[in-house]
């Protein structure tokens, strides 16, 4: 006889740390008839948070409408923050970019050969660059351009706001989106919006840092990928990565060596947030990776 159809969830949690937070969450899945096919937990010390992340299958007709319901006392009991996503869901995201498109290809890539589960419901941009690109993939493509002034900006971010909600966008990365987005639109989609930078920041600030680094001297190049937050660069870092290099190289390699890492490390990004293993904990993250 043929196994009866599974289904996998992913349930995420946080509350304070207390005795038996794992044994009562896992004898109610258990009681459901999950196995568990993932599992791991933390907890802070210093602020005294547990944090946990369970991948379970159950029987494909077991709603999560009835495992929130066989939560629920454990949930209000332990004071527990709570997230339950189907993992079978391929998400929609909305990448936006200006003209610099090398993260762009790489999350592109990586969706075409199945290592990235996504949809991209939309590619918007500020600039023309990518429209063939994007044209050749199948994929709305967007120009929105935002005038010199700003005296335009609340009206583009209105439309790509309406542009996320329209697709149910579960995401927006910015893959080198060149503009530095609204406190409001920061707010409003806070914990749902990727950014990739350099990581030189603060010590390389404004135009051509990786040729003001190669003037300096610099021994290591890095990217980090954080969510965007109304303060411009310092939203809870997801993602990080650094390459060594040396006086030999030529500012011309350290962008090339800097374009590796944006594109790596904003893709393991993305990826880190689609399978709800990254949980918000005050200005940092908790990343079950």
């Amino acid at each position: 006889m043929a196994d009866a159809p599974k289904r996998t969830h992913i349930l995420t949690l946080s509350c304070a740390d207390r005795p038996r937070i794992v044994a009562s969450v896992t004898t109610i899945l258990a009681g459901l008839g999950g196995n568990i096919a993932e599992s791991a937990q933390f907890w802070d010390r210093a602020t005294n948070r547990f944090f946990m992340r369970i991948a379970f299958e159950t029987p494909a007709a077991l709603s999560a409408d009835t495992i929130r319901a066989a939560l629920s006392d454990t949930i209000e009991t332990f004071g527990m923050t709570v997230d339950l996503v189907d993992a079978a869901r391929t998400p929609k995201i909305v990448i936006m970019v200006s003209k610099f498109d090398h993260c762009l290809q790489h999350l592109m890539y990586q969706i075409r050969v199945g290592w990235l589960k996504a949809e991209v419901a939309a590619i918007v941009s500020n600039h023309e660059d990518s429209r063939a690109f994007a044209e050749a993939q199948g994929i709305p493509y967007h120009c929105w351009p935002v005038d010199k002034d700003k005296s335009n900006k609340a009206e583009q971010e209105a439309r790509v706001m309406a542009l996320v909600e329209e697709t149910g966008a579960e995401l927006v990365v910015l893959a080198r989106y060149m503009q530095v987005l609204s406190d409001t639109f920061s707010s409003t989609l806070f914990g749902r919006i990727i950014n990739i930078h350099h990581s030189f920041l603060p010590s390389f600030k404004g135009a051509r840092p990786y040729h003001q680094a190669h003037e300096r001297g610099v021994k290591l190049i890095g990217a980090t990928a954080h969510y965007v937050t109304p303060d411009l660069d310092e939203g809870p870092i997801i993602e990080q990565e650094t390459s060594r290099v040396t006086h030999a190289l030529s500012a011309e390699d350290l962008v090339a060596v800097g374009r590796d890492n944006e594109s790596r490390v904003l893709a393991r990004a993305v990826k880190l947030h689609l399978e709800a293993r990254v949980l918000m904990h005050g200005k940092k993250t908790i990343v079950f990776a």
